[in-house]
């Protein structure tokens, strides 16, 4: 997935996976995915997806901070 915020370019397909993690079983209503990327620039971001009853009913890209990125890993 690729999607441009405040004039950047985010990309799943050009990025590094850091870490994924699932919450809930496969096809679940409430189950999603979470997976923290850097980009080349050293930028983070988190690509989501989830069941219609998740916290994340759409495919999606939210930017990070490293330091929510950071937050973020020491959370899972």
């Amino acid at each position: 997935m690729k999607k441009i915020i405040c004039k950047k370019e985010y990309d799943t397909e050009n990025a590094t996976l850091v870490k994924k993690h699932t919450f809930g079983a496969y096809g679940a209503c409430d189950g999603f995915e979470e997976t923290l990327y850097q980009t080349e620039s050293g930028l983070y971001f988190l690509y989501v997806n989830g069941g219609e009853c998740s916290k994340h009913p759409k495919e999606d890209i939210l930017r990070m901070s490293a330091e929510k990125a950071k937050q973020w890993l020491s959370a899972i």
